[in-house]
């Protein structure tokens, strides 16, 4: 407190009190605003150092040892780098296929190159010296000849009795004692020789889906779960089969907690095993891998999740860090392995991938929740490129890292999936039967700049209260729980979209004689629907027939060509899912619709017509210009609205571009929403948008997705887009006094009108951040 001798019981003394005060008063204004940001950031550094190591490691490294890096580790060279990307942790490769530190194990296998040198434990000890949270990286999967030869009763066989194999090394059963016991004993000797705060895993799942193991171990123990023999065949109606699928995911779920009982129990309450986990939900059904279980018991879950392909784009890595934070909590952190080299297609190992390609691979992550974590395959390079990329992005990660975790989204649309439905719906067909309705959809929102969360059915009543809207793209596969609960939410005024073969199937992919939801549909199926496993063997998604949508009613108030200036038949307006297009009655489609039974009261928007020649284009007529076989059908006799298509616009969107399907998916969101979207961005571009609040701001991602490599990888360089015009719904937390714009660091100006936020974004170069409050 600072202190004066002045007297002030007298005037002239007074005076001089008043004028040393104000200008104490002032110093000190200027001094506290000056020394708010780093008393501020004190004061969490010493908050976030109380915290557990899987709670406050927001930025990690990593150097994927090759068999010939210990002759050429630069341990000095890496920290310093360590240092320059600000990472808070590392991931350092141990032991699995390849020892790198003096096991004494006699069958875990050391590179010749490694000699007597303990790699592992020296870049253990300089991390640590460091102040870094060390992760212990395993491969415990494949294995040598040797290993083989000395337990053959370790290892996964085929039907005839032969090893699997990956490339040269043999694939251990996840069944036997490869996993039961040695790989615990090579867990426990790490912690005794380095202490590491915990351990990943690449390839902990074993065997995936697509091949059986016939071995003794899981013959023994299939049996003795299910008395059933392990079945000799892929076969998705059998009930042995789907018995085999279901035990397959509970043994991984073993491992997971055997693995994580051996780290603690050695290595104390925080030493945990995070294996690792794909981005992709058909990844991990793929690999037995149950991404709603294993986020229900992990502290933290690494991702890995290296590159987009063409058709997901950027987006797919903020929505993957919206959808795991949904089953994860919003409170925990989720690396993921961001590569420097160029991963994807094509695949070099030791070449930069480009920086604008894995600059936004990164935002958009960022965008989503998700944590970086640079990853290098080898520790030298001769394309020294690589290095440059991650230093800029996670020093701007670090000067904003308060706004980017300890958040809650904002969205009032959901988007519904279970790993349930990829299985048992999708089968051996999911990219066509259920990623690509999702994507269409997905990509919908984001170009129409529509705030949504994937939402697991199992937490749609968790999440109800904030959603106007649920959509269901392609949802074949449904309990009567489920059912219930998309009831439930109806009934409450919810929203509903489903399109496709929604509710026609059960939980096992078993068909049903009608929709489960087909009162709300208000549509019937004529005839059977098909089996899942034809609808599996079918690829609709990549095939385009010359089929179109009528709209209704018809509009010819606008006549062009020889019929131009005649009277028009219809004059009235269509409904809000249509607009856009009036001076259209058909739309083009590209696949086909089957005949449905329309309840009466039912109002159908688009109609079905057939295919008909596109070569030679005389005779590319309609044959069947008329049908009523519905495309759309809107319901608003319930307490929410509700749209049923069945026609699959959202995997044509996915699979064609076409903007008119893209128009009109968004014009049916808007209105089964009953526009209750708390979001609004005018301007030019393709923007990915995410709203959170963080207690009494609200924090917004503008991710610019704009660019020649929009949908073909490697981005080769970036496009500004601007002026956005940005309007958000304030919730009564949020008192918008400022806007504060964390990326360009530009003024804007900001104002408030009945209860939203609106400013102007002037440009835009790869992502924005935005802080109201």
């Amino acid at each position: 407190m600072r202190t004066t001798d002045t007297d002030p019981s007298n005037d002239e003394s007074r005076r001089e009190f008043l004028k040393k005060t104000a200008a104490a008063t002032a110093l000190l204004a200027g001094a506290d605003m000056a020394g708010f940001a780093a008393s501020t950031a004190q004061r969490e550094e010493k908050t976030t150092a109380q915290l557990p190591w899987y709670r406050r490691a927001l930025r990690w490294g990593q150097t994927n040892i090759t068999e010939i890096d210990p002759a050429l580790y630069d341990i000095a060279w890496w920290r310093q780098h360590w240092k320059r990307t600000q990472v808070q942790g590392v991931i350092i490769n141990a032991g699995g296929i390849f020892a790198y530190y003096p096991s004494k194990f006699p069958l875990h296998y050391r590179p010749k190159w490694l000699g007597d040198r303990d790699l592992y434990g020296e870049l253990a000890r300089a991390a640590h010296e460091e102040g870094l949270a060390v992760l212990a990286r395993m491969d415990s999967n494949r294995v040598s000849e040797e290993f083989y030869r000395a337990h053959p009763d370790w290892f996964a066989l085929d039907a005839g009795g032969r090893p699997y194999r990956a490339g040269d090394r043999y694939v251990t059963c996840v069944n036997s004692p490869y996993y039961e016991e040695y790989i615990p004993g090579i867990l426990r000797e790490i912690i005794e020789r380095s202490h590491p705060e915990g351990f990943t895993d690449n390839s902990w799942s074993g065997l995936g889906r697509s091949s059986i193991c016939h071995c003794e171990n899981c013959q023994r123990k299939f049996r003795g779960k299910t008395g059933q023999p392990i079945p000799k065949e892929k076969n998705w109606n059998d009930p042995a089969y789907r018995q085999w699928i279901q035990w397959n995911y509970a043994r991984r779920l073993e491992i997971w907690d055997l693995n994580n009982r051996t780290t603690k129990a050695a290595g104390g309450p925080d030493c945990l095993w995070v294996g690792m986990n794909s981005g992709s939900v058909g990844g991990q059904s793929a690999s037995f891998r149950d991404l709603k279980e294993i986020c229900a018991r992990t502290e933290i879950i690494l991702l890995d999740h290296q590159a987009r392909s063409d058709a997901s784009g950027f987006q797919q890595n903020g929505e993957t860090g919206k959808l795991v934070h949904g089953l994860l909590g919003w409170d925990k952190v989720m690396p993921e392995s961001m590569a420097m080299y160029q991963a994807g297609r094509p695949t070099f190992r030791l070449s930069s991938k480009p920086e604008p390609e894995a600059r936004m691979w990164m935002l958009d992550g960022f965008a989503g929740g998700i944590q970086p974590w640079w990853h290098h395959v080898g520790a030298y390079h001769e394309d020294r490129r690589m290095y440059r990329t991650a230093e800029p992005i996670l020093r701007w990660h670090r000067e904003n890292e308060r706004f980017l975790v300890n958040r809650q989204p904002v969205a009032t649309v959901g988007v519904v999936w279970s790993q349930q439905n990829t299985d048992f719906f999708g089968r051996d067909n999911a990219d066509d039967l259920v990623e690509l309705p999702w994507r269409g959809v997905t990509n919908a929102l984001i170009r129409a700049r529509i705030l949504y969360l994937p939402v697991h059915t199992d937490h749609i009543e968790r999440d109800a209260s904030k959603l106007s809207l649920l959509i269901l793209p392609n949802y074949g596969a449904m309990s009567e729980a489920h059912i219930a609960i998309i009831r439930r939410f109806i009934d409450r005024g919810g929203g509903l979209i489903a399109t496709g073969r929604t509710s026609l199937y059960n939980e096992w992919g078993d068909p049903r004689t009608d929709f489960a939801l087909a009162d709300l549909f208000q549509a019937h199926v004529v005839k059977p629907p098909p089996p899942a496993e034809e609808l599996s063997r079918r690829r609709t998604g990549s095939d385009s027939q010359h089929t179109y949508l009528r709209l209704t009613p018809e509009l010819k108030a606008r006549v062009y060509g020889p019929k131009a200036g005649t009277e028009p038949a219809v004059t009235q307006e269509r409904h809000p899912a249509l607009r856009g297009f009036d001076d259209t009655d058909i739309l083009p489609f590209g696949g086909a619709l089957e005949p449905l039974r329309v309840e009466p009261m039912a109002t159908v928007l688009l109609t079905f017509i057939p295919s008909f020649p596109v070569y030679p284009p005389e005779t590319a007529w309609m044959r069947e210009p008329k049908t009523d076989i519905p495309g759309l059908i809107v319901n608003t006799s319930t307490k929410g609205r509700v749209a049923f298509m069945p026609a699959d616009l959202d995997r044509r969107f996915a699979t064609d571009n076409l903007p008119d399907h893209g128009n009109l998916l968004a014009n049916l969101i808007r209105w089964a929403a009953n526009d209750r979207i708390p979001l609004s961005v005018e301007g030019p571009g393709l923007i990915d948008s995410h709203l959170y609040q963080q207690e009494n701001r609200l924090i917004l991602h503008l991710v610019n997705l704009t660019s020649a490599g929009t949908w073909r990888q490697p981005v080769h360089e970036l496009i500004a887009v601007g002026p956005l015009r940005v309007k958000v719904q304030l919730p009564p937390e949020v008192r918008a006094k400022k806007v504060e714009l964390m990326v360009s660091r530009k003024k804007t100006s900001l104002s408030v009108r009945n209860g939203w936020a609106l400013f102007e974004i002037a440009s835009v170069l790869d992502h924005e951040v935005v802080v109201v409050g």
